[in-house]
């Protein structure tokens, strides 16, 4: 015979564990099915983005792509693409797959959170600029597309995200794509970075480690099947014909240059002056606003006291303060 406190103690855990599976919207059972959900929608909306990538750039996409874009089998793409097709999202034509008004509306929709998030991020916040997208590829699943505009609001409306890509507007328009690739440039030819692709990151890190940022002024010196050489702040850059492709510019008269004479502010020896000509547009959101209320404003000037060995940190003078920055800082500042 069963001890009735046992069977009591029994019913009691029986209760509290179907409690804790099946609770409504709290329930082990409900994060499963809301999880699962979740899965799907993003599939879903990194589907479409593939899709709008892909007539964005006049490419074609298919059952493949979107399978090797998505990192999921055939089988999968394939009852993906089926499943936007009901939704009345995708049309399957027999070369490709297209976006419905509708399936383009909101691929924009995520597009829009996605880069509005990474100006926020590159603007607002201390994130490294390596984690940027992979940060924005969260938050497009999860912010709505009001507090997207809210934070864009905020930011005074950006037109492009800080990769130089541009940001869709609140009703869904996208300018044209616009630039061409660096080594398309005819050699002496200046131009401004336009767009940097921060995919795949293997590429776009060396890119970052290169010093080049979208804004910056570039001269071709020669580009062949072999390699791309340009100079960009004085130095000589060289990259392979592929990691070229990942960047975009916008070819500039010569007398668009806008230093013709300048060095970085790490460059400056113990007991040397010069004044500050500007801070690198690779210098974003809080850092460059820190640097300009401290005065690395055109104009001022400023003198080198003392570098630690190894020459990072470095302290300056400058409007009669002393200032110790990194190197890295030191690098975004320009003088003469």
């Amino acid at each position: 015979m069963v001890d009735p406190i046992t069977a009591l103690i029994f019913a009691g855990l029986s209760a509290a564990v179907l409690v804790v599976l099946f609770l409504p919207k709290k329930g082990i059972a409900a994060r499963l099915r809301r999880s699962k959900l979740d899965s799907k929608r993003v599939l879903i909306e990194d589907a479409l983005k593939h899709i709008y990538d892909c007539e964005y750039n006049k490419s074609h996409s298919s059952i493949n792509s979107v399978a090797g874009n998505l990192n999921i089998s055939t089988d999968a793409a394939a009852k993906l693409i089926s499943r936007l097709e009901e939704m009345g999202l995708v049309v399957s034509e027999t070369s490709s797959i297209n976006l419905t008004a509708e399936g383009r509306s909101y691929a924009l929709r995520v597009i829009r959170i996605h880069r509005v998030w990474e100006k926020y991020l590159s603007e607002e916040t201390g994130v490294s600029e390596m984690d940027w997208h992979d940060e924005a590829e969260i938050k497009e699943h999860t912010l709505t597309i009001d507090e997207a505009n809210d934070i864009a609001k905020r930011l005074n409306n950006p037109l492009f995200d800080p990769h130089g890509d541009p940001i869709p507007s609140s009703t869904g328009q996208l300018p044209k794509k616009i630039g061409i690739p660096i080594s398309d440039l005819k050699t002496g030819e200046f131009a401004h970075i336009i767009h940097l692709e921060d995919e795949p990151n293997s590429i776009y890190a060396q890119i970052l480690a290169m010093g080049l940022y979208p804004g910056m002024q570039v001269r071709m010196i020669s580009a062949s099947n072999e390699r791309v050489v340009f100079e960009a702040n004085s130095e000589e850059k060289v990259l392979t014909p592929l990691f070229a492709q990942n960047i975009s510019v916008q070819p500039t008269a010569e007398t668009a240059k806008v230093y013709e004479d300048f060095k970085l502010l790490s460059s400056l020896n113990k007991g040397e002056e010069a004044s500050v000509l500007g801070i690198s547009k690779a210098c974003r959101g809080k850092q460059r606003r820190r640097l300009m209320d401290l005065g690395f404003v055109p104009g001022t000037k400023i003198s080198t006291l003392m570098k630690s060995i190894g020459g990072d940190p470095i302290a300056f003078q400058l409007r009669g303060t002393t200032i110790a920055l990194r190197k890295s800082q030191a690098d975004l500042i320009f003088i003469k």
